[in-house]
């Protein structure tokens, strides 16, 4: 009988839990009236990010920038009188995993909104949950147009954001720069087949250098992991281009931009912000990057008041380094969604929701940002060449 009590105090207690915990749930939960903003001292924010595998310095970039962003919200007394909550969550650079990682967030964790993935592939992988969960979803630099106009129906994913420019905006950017400034009638296109983001600027840089009369001699192919280069490198020194367009990720990149300049080929390299990681030049080594190109979201090296003030903050508080692409608009990211919690007045998915897309002239990082009806920001782009390894300002283009 002592047994059969115990089982039974034990059950009851359980009951009692549960129903504790289900009922801090729903006060919580990102789809209930109340939302977050009626619950505690926080308000949490999802990060889904590339923290480990073959995007890692990608997704270690954006945190750090979207950190430095909930600081400085915290330290001006937060978000309609609450703190930013930063809850991270790796998704090893891969598309499940981001996946998995967002529906933890959702569920777990009770985010309001969720910034990441930065690559195209991986945000692909976060947008079914975030449609389905109904919690905005802001990537940092998923720029293939498929993230936020379903590419069946044509229609705009309603819970679906991003902070930075889309492809077919940076592939016209570097097809006319190939055309204009570098007098390119050829090119040799290199692309990452494994990969949404390169196979949607091969797209876009052809259209563009084609209608400028430009002739794209053939269109290379490998895959993300691959190593060894030399037999397609061989065929494009053959071909002798006037310049090569290869819209990667920095790892594959560093690895092309090293065999081909050891083969003899010195035609310029042209890419997009895939590019932009310190570990490039690591990889390839400084000269290899002499004579290439790559299109970005903006450059440090820019004297607006804006960016100064970001690239001070964020060498202060890591070591000095300086920011990149990704750590801007994972600063970006998350200045995003405070504002529109405050223009919401609630930390309700919804009215967040509601609050991004009448997004308009708002002022950050990476330049002055105004949302369109496809939910994605209009602003300029940087073309950037390398010197001695190291990004330098071209010129700046506007939409």
């Amino acid at each position: 009988m002592k047994k059969i009590g115990a089982i039974i105090l034990s059950t009851v207690l359980t009951a009692v839990l549960a129903a504790g915990c289900g009922s801090n749930n729903t006060e919580n939960s990102g789809n209930s009236a109340s939302g977050s903003n009626s619950a505690g001292d926080t308000i949490k924010i999802g990060a889904d990010l590339e923290l480990t595998g073959g995007q890692a310095s990608f997704g270690d970039s954006a945190l750090k920038g979207a950190q430095l962003a909930v600081k400085e919200i915290n330290d001006a007394g937060g978000v309609l009188g609450k703190k930013l909550e930063l809850v991270e969550a790796d998704n090893a650079s891969k598309s499940e995993e981001a996946t998995q990682a967002a529906q933890k967030l959702i569920t777990t964790d009770k985010v309001v909104a969720i910034i990441g993935s930065t690559t195209s592939t991986n945000t692909l992988g976060i947008v079914p949950v975030a449609q389905e969960k109904q919690i905005p979803l802001v990537s940092s630099s998923a720029t293939n147009p498929k993230v936020t106009v379903d590419e069946r129906t044509k229609k705009v994913n309603e819970w679906v954001f991003r902070a930075s420019f889309i492809d077919p905006f940076q592939g016209q950017v570097m097809a006319n720069f190939a055309s204009n400034t570098l007098k390119a009638k050829t090119a040799v296109i290199y692309t990452d087949t494994s990969s949404d983001y390169s196979k949607g600027l091969q797209t876009f840089f052809e259209e563009t250098f084609t209608k400028n009369g430009g002739q794209i001699l053939s269109k290379e192919s490998y895959q993300q992991k691959d190593s060894d280069f030399k037999a397609v490198l061989t065929r494009i020194k053959a071909a002798n281009p006037d310049v090569i367009y290869l819209p990667g990720y920095y790892e594959e990149v560093g690895k092309i931009l090293k065999q081909a300049r050891e083969m003899g080929i010195k035609a310029p390299f042209m890419g997009g912000d895939g590019w932009d990681s310190p570990q490039l030049a690591e990889i390839a080594g400084a000269a290899a990057l002499d004579n290439t190109y790559m299109s970005n979201h903006y450059s440090p090296e820019d004297t607006a008041p804006e960016v100064k003030s970001f690239v001070d903050a964020y060498k202060a508080a890591n070591s000095n380094a300086v920011p990149d692409g990704m750590a801007a608009l994972g600063y970006d990211a998350v200045k995003l969604v405070a504002d529109a919690i405050t223009r919401a007045g609630a930390a309700e998915p919804a009215k967040i929701k509601d609050a991004l897309a009448a997004t308009k002239d708002l002022q950050l990082a990476t330049g002055k940002i105004s949302m369109n009806e496809s939910h994605d920001p209009v602003k300029a782009a940087v073309v950037l060449k390398f010197v001695g390894g190291k990004q330098t300002f071209e010129t700046k283009v506007n939409p």
